[in-house]
């Protein structure tokens, strides 16, 4: 089974809008509507799991009630930290899933669904190990210090920014999220750097869209000139 794990439990207060940026509508839905609507149309993906933020479980109920998807979608709250929502979700799927399930990790911060990339990504956890969308860099790389100096230039062949989603077998997953201390998942910024530190390994598969993250308004801004006719053509 291939479970989707939809992570919009943050806050976005660096987006300065007065909610969350994943409830922000943008042509009447709200941006993580569109991310459901895009992993529904996929066949593969055979239980969806919605981890909220708190106060916004019901809002979240009745949207999902517009989603057309065949399978079912549990909804349940996050935590403090990404971490602590990552483990929630986890937790919340415990009855259902099993140790060779694929849990595909997406965080609803990146507002798109890169259907070819997934699917190779469930391909490669199926044998064993993690995978991970990744942005190919194309621009010389620096590596600068604290006061912004360029210290040396980096082979761009070597550097990847991560994509949505990453992408675990459950048993091996949530067995580091369910035995490590909150400190320690404090201190990892996404579930592939907390595989890599129990050394699991991870396979990169090139992303086919563009990698928007929305964290600051001109983000926002992009999404909303390009969900239509890039993102998602509706």
């Amino acid at each position: 089974m291939n479970i989707l794990l939809l992570m919009m439990g943050g806050s976005g207060t660096r987006l300065g809008a007065e909610i969350p940026k994943q409830y922000i509508k943008v042509g009447e839905k709200p941006i993580f509507s569109y991310i459901l609507s895009g992993y529904a149309t996929m066949p593969e993906i055979d239980l969806i799991c919605i981890v909220s933020h708190k106060n916004w479980l019901n809002f979240v109920s009745e949207e999902v009630k517009y989603i057309s998807y065949k399978g079912e979608i549990v909804i349940t709250s996050g935590g403090d930290t990404r971490s602590a929502s990552v483990r929630n979700g986890l937790k919340a799927i415990s009855n259902i899933a099993s140790n060779q399930d694929v849990i595909l990790i997406h965080d609803a911060t990146h507002p798109y669904v890169d259907c070819d990339g997934t699917r190779k990504i469930i391909e490669i956890v199926e044998k064993g190990g993690g995978a991970t969308l990744g942005a190919c860099q194309y621009d010389t790389c620096y590596q600068m210090d604290e006061h912004h100096m360029i210290e040396k230039v980096i082979p761009r062949q070597q550097l990847v920014s991560g994509a949505s989603p990453e992408a675990f077998q459950y048993g091996q997953i949530s067995s580091i999220y369910f035995t490590s201390s909150d400190q320690e998942l404090d201190t990892m910024t996404s579930a592939g750097a907390l595989a890599l530190a129990h050394n699991i390994p991870m396979q990169v598969v090139p992303a086919n869209v563009l990698n928007l993250k929305i964290t600051y308004p001109n983000d926002l801004t992009l999404f909303q000139l390009l969900y239509q006719n890039y993102f998602f053509n509706e």
